[in-house]
Parts: C-alpha cells; sequence; structure tokens
C-alpha cells in the first residue's frame, strides 16, 4: 500500500498497519525516512503560528523559521530516537519481548501517522490562537497520537516475539 493509504487505515485499525511495516524487515532507512518525513510535515505545520507570532509581535519570519527547521529537523530526530529507545528498555524490563527497531517503528509510525492532524492542530494555531479550540484540537491529536503509538507497541511486541 502507499504511505497515504497507510495513514488513513491507521486511523481504522493501526496493529496491521504496523504489522505490515515490521514484516517488511528490519530496515533503518525506511525507519529513517518515515522519522524524517514526519518532522518535516510538523515543521510545516508551524508555518502559520510562526507567521501569527511574527505578524503580532512585529518581528521577522526567517529567524522563526530557521529556529524550528533547526529544532524540528535535527533536534526533534535525536529526542524521537531516545524516547523509542528509553520505551524500548522500560517494556524489557517489564517482561515484553520485542526489539528496539520495533519501539522505533511504532513511534516513527505514529508521528507520521497523526501528521494530518498536527496539520490541523498548526492551522488553529496559526489561524485562530491559543483558546479552546486549539486546546480541543491538541487533545485529539494527542488522544490519536497514543492510540496509535501503543497500538503499534503491542502489535510490535507479538511480531517480534
Amino acid at each position: 500500500m502507499s504511505i497515504t493509504q497507510d495513514i488513513v487505515a491507521s486511523y481504522r485499525a493501526p496493529r496491521p498497519v504496523v504489522r505490515r511495516l515490521l514484516a517488511m524487515g528490519e530496515r533503518e532507512d525506511r525507519a529513517f525516512a518515515i522519522l524524517m518525513a514526519a518532522c518535516a510535515v510538523i515543521f510545516v505545520s508551524r508555518w502559520p503560528a510562526l507567521a501569527r507570532q511574527a505578524h503580532f509581535e512585529q518581528i521577522e519570519l526567517n529567524p522563526l523559521l530557521g529556529g524550528s527547521l533547526f529544532a524540528l529537523l535535527f533536534i526533534l530526530p535525536l529526542c524521537a530516537y531516545v524516547l523509542a529507545y528509553v520505551t524500548h528498555l522500560i517494556l524489557r524490563t517489564v517482561g515484553r519481548k520485542q526489539s528496539a527497531f520495533g519501539a522505533r517503528m511504532s513511534l516513527f509510525w505514529a508521528m507520521i501517522a497523526t501528521g494530518p492532524l498536527y496539520l490541523l492542530v498548526g492551522l488553529v494555531e496559526g489561524f485562530i490562537g491559543e483558546g479552546t479550540a486549539l486546546t480541543i484540537v491538541g487533545g485529539l491529536w494527542f488522544a490519536v497520537f497514543l492510540w496509535i503509538w501503543f497500538s503499534g507497541l503491542i502489535e510490535a511486541g507479538r511480531v517480534d516475539a
């Protein structure tokens, strides 16, 4: 399936999608490409909010975009790898049998699969600003992110066992 079809399928049933991704074998290049695509989507989703901030605070937009680019395309991938490894270690200590790759792929897939919702979060933040709407949309994104991530971790534990 194409990545867009897999993203749509993840909103219905994330476990078969993760199972299919893990069945393709442990390919770190694929995992890294998924992670970088997710980070790029998150970076693009920040543009409306940064433009709003630059407009209201009367500051230059380019430094805001540069800082966001550095944070989201260089620092966030490192943090994602650390979070995936810590998750793997925690799951191993509680007796779950899964590989570190399964933990990474579960997290990275949750990041890219919730990309459309994060784009919506960025639009709400950019056009409406802080408030109830942003809290609701952000909460929805976070709930879906956790659901897809934890479903992926469960599936990775079953596949790797």
